[in-house]
């Protein structure tokens, strides 16, 4: 264990010096180093398969919901909530119409089920956010862009999940699917996810008023995301207390997202309530200054006040540092134990089968994306997404570790398990490294202009 601790600090560190230093995206370089850990020293690990993956993921995805969740402010999610909505539901909705009318084509050696192909290319929907967010942190890109780009990564999974489970699980279990049904459950999951995230956020808030400890105010954070996260996922068990004997569970992605931005939006209201105090008092010091007797207690109060303010607003930014820093590290750790997965023969032996399902959803995304620009510039109430943002918001669909956490629900009895096994991890390896690479190639081509486009939002 101990052994696992320092490689997972020893990766951390040469990952974040190798970014630093060559500009290379961490997750690049953590997968890399990953890699080169497991075939040096196999011994230390952390899951030993993929089930352990998948719980593991389960354990620290809440964190990293709770860490790129403060990113958002409610302001933006008011601003381009038709554009998050259609990148984030429309176009997976869309996408896996298209995969339903492809799928049986790509791979028609396999005589895929309707459901199959639903169940396969929900998998590979779902994006990873905590890449998307470390490439952007290393550029000045523009905060219009930033929003839908790691907005759409947020809300993607808990779409691409509702549809795997919801929809392609249940079809593959004999449910029938109906248009009836998929209205019903989505709104069923969605509203009531929200809801259970809003309450959440609210006994969060209500924690952070009785605290001024800053470890105590992240321990807080922390149960308000995880909280609202396992309840969503065992709502059932909440029903069956009150005699209900059902077996619905809501999205836990949705529901630390919303608990997350709820509490956030209150701590940033707090930031900046500070900083009007501030503001008032340094003119309270300024007009007193100017006084022929200035007043001693008046100027001892202000500063008083004053070093108050500054300790509440540095305590609400460190919190935030720290969540941060915890997603950092289970990032790293996801990492390490996705290496430990990899079954080399197992992707040599279905690398066709890889290789058409990465072209096949690249192409997807591309036209989903180029159909989201076509909307956005016929419209006055969505963001114009020009040709530099279609690349970027296309090339931002890295995959990640959500996609093992669905191949692990699928039944150990469904014939073409190791096939699925094969395709998922083969196309988040890809869309790591392709499409981190092509991401950072466009973004570095344009860096001037979107560094210009940047200043234009705050003219």
């Amino acid at each position: 264990m101990i052994e696992t601790v320092l490689a997972v600090a020893a990766i951390l560190y040469l990952a974040l010096q190798i970014e630093d230093k060559l500009r290379i995206p961490s997750p690049l370089s953590l997968i890399a180093l990953s890699l080169t850990l497991y075939y040096l020293l196999p011994e230390i690990g952390i899951a030993k398969n993929a089930t352990e993956f998948a719980s593991l993921v389960l354990v620290l995805l809440p964190i990293l919901l709770i860490s790129d969740s403060m990113e958002l402010n409610v302001s933006d999610l008011k601003k381009h909530a038709l554009s998050l909505f259609y990148l984030a539901v429309v176009s997976v909705a869309l996408s896996v119409i298209a995969a339903i009318f492809l799928g049986g084509w790509l791979f028609a050696q396999y005589n895929l089920s309707l459901a199959a192909i639903i169940v396969l290319f929900a998998m590979v929907l779902a994006t990873d956010p905590v890449s998307v967010v470390s490439i952007f942190s290393k550029f000045e890109l523009p905060h219009q862009l930033k929003i839908l780009a790691e907005g759409e990564s947020l809300f993607n999974d808990a779409t691409a999940l509702i549809v795997f489970v919801f929809i392609g699980l249940y079809a593959l279990e004999g449910g029938e699917i109906t248009a009836g049904y998929i209205g019903e459950i989505s709104m069923i999951v969605v509203l009531g996810s929200a809801a259970l995230g809003l309450i959440f956020g609210y006994l969060g808030l209500w924690g952070l008023k009785t605290t001024e400890n800053r470890i105590a105010e992240m321990m807080v954070l922390i149960f308000t995301g995880y909280g609202a996260f396992m309840m969503a996922e065992h709502f059932y068990s909440l029903l069956n207390l009150f005699g209900a004997h059902s077996h619905l569970h809501l999205s836990g992605i949705l529901a630390c997202i919303f608990s997350t931005v709820t509490l956030n939006h209150w701590m940033t209201k707090e930031v900046n309530a500070e900083n009007s105090r501030l503001n008032q008092a340094e003119d309270t010091i300024l007009a007193a200054s100017g006084q022929a007797k200035p007043s001693r207690r008046l100027i001892g109060a202000v500063l008083s006040k004053i070093e108050i303010t500054l300790e509440e607003k540095q305590r609400h930014l460190r919190s935030k540092e720290d969540i941060q820093l915890l997603a950092l590290v289970a990032n790293t750790m996801l990492f390490v134990a996705m290496a430990e997965i990899i079954d080399i023969d197992l992707l040599i032996q279905y690398k066709k089968e890889i290789l058409v399902m990465f072209l096949a959803t690249t192409v997807i995304r591309a036209l989903m994306m180029a159909k989201f620009a076509l909307i956005t510039n016929r419209t006055n109430k969505m963001t114009n997404v020009n040709f530099r943002w279609w690349g970027v918001l296309t090339f931002a669909g890295i995959k990640g570790g959500l996609s093992v956490v669905m191949l692990m629900m699928i039944p150990a009895s469904f014939p073409h398990l190791d096939m699925f096994k094969a395709v998922v991890i083969g196309v988040i390896l890809l869309s790591t490294f392709i499409y981190s690479l092509i991401l950072i190639a466009i973004i570095g081509k344009n860096a001037e202009i979107f560094k210009k486009e940047k200043e234009a939002e705050h003219a």
